[in-house]
């Protein structure tokens, strides 16, 4: 049996502990080196896929095009109601009884035809008394002619006075009288049995009878009378409106410098075209101190009368003739503030904003009155990409009319119309 001195032991675990100790040394060592070569190839990848430098971002792409230069005809706006050409109340000239109503309410009467009748009998028998005190004053008339033919042969042989003579031709001369004024309480009295039918004194749309048959009427001047009715005459019509100082204006430097007004066009509330014609004929002498304004009228057939007073309508008259005009799509306009404005690209195509001033739209188009000049490129697409200053890539594009169905107004509306002219 071999013996293991305690001093070879002592030796043996030495070497044992220094083994171990050395094996996890290198295992903590490892444990270390491993991340560090992991993350030292990570940064290696990510550096060799980098890009060498940044590249710069493309400029914006706008569409550009020139102004739509098109002849216009330029209205003005009005609104206003319809009222009758004339209108009359009908009223009795002779008072009484009602005996008969000779009218539908609400048809369309002519002039003279029969609308009420009222009980003539004491006015046909004061014209028999009329006319017989005609007859006795004739009868008069020819005894005094007679008295006085006889006196002047007398005094041709001095048998009778002058004197009796003047008083024959006096008398003569108060017969005369007497027959005239009795001719005339004739025809008075004629005239009121001619009033006893009241006829329609213009032809149009009658109203409903105020009075049935069986009242009694009054006459008098004025509103003392009784109203039995009223008729509107409704061909032709009149439009009446008040247009603005302003407009007034306008029209009238127009006309000074030699533009024709052109006829008034008028749409009704459920209408969307101006189909009825007619034509202004008269503006008032002054303008409303108060409101700025002055009333005009139109006058306009109307056959059919299917207008009728107190309609609304909204009527546009040309007064400045046709002109040329620069058009942009109303969606190019844009707002700062109280300004309107275009945005524009320059010959280095950097972006250029111009204030301008507005006119109405046509099929989508919005007139430029003023601000643009025919070669002007205007942004008409990508405006929320073109800023003031900044340099834009523009594309070329085309202006022009859209569908009427299609028109949508983007910014706020100006006062007035247009047309393209034909």
């Amino acid at each position: 049996m071999n013996m293991i001195s305690p001093i070879e032991n002592e030796e043996a675990r030495a070497d044992r502990s220094a083994q171990a100790g050395g094996l996890k040394g290198w295992r903590r060592a490892g444990l270390i080196a491993l991340p560090v070569a992991l993350v030292a190839a990570g940064l290696g990848i990510a550096y060799k896929d980098a890009p060498a430098a940044a590249a710069a971002p493309p400029l914006p792409v706008v569409t550009v095009a020139t102004p739509l230069v098109r002849e216009v005809n330029e209205w003005d706006e009005y609104v206003g109601r319809f009222e009758p050409s004339r209108a009359v109340e009908v009223r009795p000239r002779v008072s009484g009884a009602v005996t008969g109503v000779h009218f539908t309410d609400g048809a369309v009467v002519q002039k003279g035809q029969l609308l009420f009748t009222i009980d003539a009998r004491p006015f046909t028998a004061a014209l028999a008394e009329a006319r017989a005190g005609l007859a006795s004053a004739q009868s008069d008339l020819a005894l005094a002619r007679t008295d006085l033919a006889r006196a002047q042969r007398l005094a041709a042989v001095d048998a009778v006075s002058r004197s009796d003579v003047e008083r024959l031709q006096a008398r003569v001369r108060a017969g005369n009288a007497a027959v005239a004024a009795a001719q005339a309480r004739v025809r008075s009295r004629a005239l009121e049995v001619e009033f006893t039918q009241v006829r329609a004194p213009i032809a149009g749309r009658i109203s409903d009878r105020r009075v049935d048959a069986g009242n009694l009427v009054a006459a008098g001047e004025g509103q003392g009378g009784s109203l039995l009715t009223t008729i509107n005459a409704l061909d032709p019509i009149y439009f009446t409106f008040d247009g603005s100082e302003a407009l007034f204006l306008k029209t009238k430097r127009a006309r000074e410098a030699g533009a024709q007004a052109s006829p008034a066009e008028i749409r009704l509330q459920d209408e969307t075209d101006y189909r009825w014609k007619g034509r202004l004929d008269f503006t008032d002498n002054r303008l409303d101190a108060r409101s700025g304004t002055i009333r005009g009228r139109a006058v306009l057939s109307n056959p059919g009368m299917f207008l009728t007073p107190g309609m609304f309508g909204n009527m546009r008259l040309s007064s400045g003739g046709t002109e040329r005009a620069l058009m942009v799509p109303d969606a190019a306009i844009q707002t700062d503030q109280a300004r309107k404005l275009v945005l524009t690209v320059a010959a280095d195509n950097s972006v250029t904003p111009k204030p301008v001033e507005l006119g109405p739209v046509i099929d989508g188009l919005r007139i430029v009155r003023s601000g643009l000049t025919p070669q002007d490129r205007v942004v008409i697409a990508g405006t929320q990409m073109a800023m003031p200053g900044a340099k834009v890539q523009p594309k070329p594009g085309k202006i022009a009319p859209a569908q009427a169905a299609q028109t949508q107004a983007v910014t706020a509306p100006v006062t007035g119309e247009a047309t393209f002219a034909r």
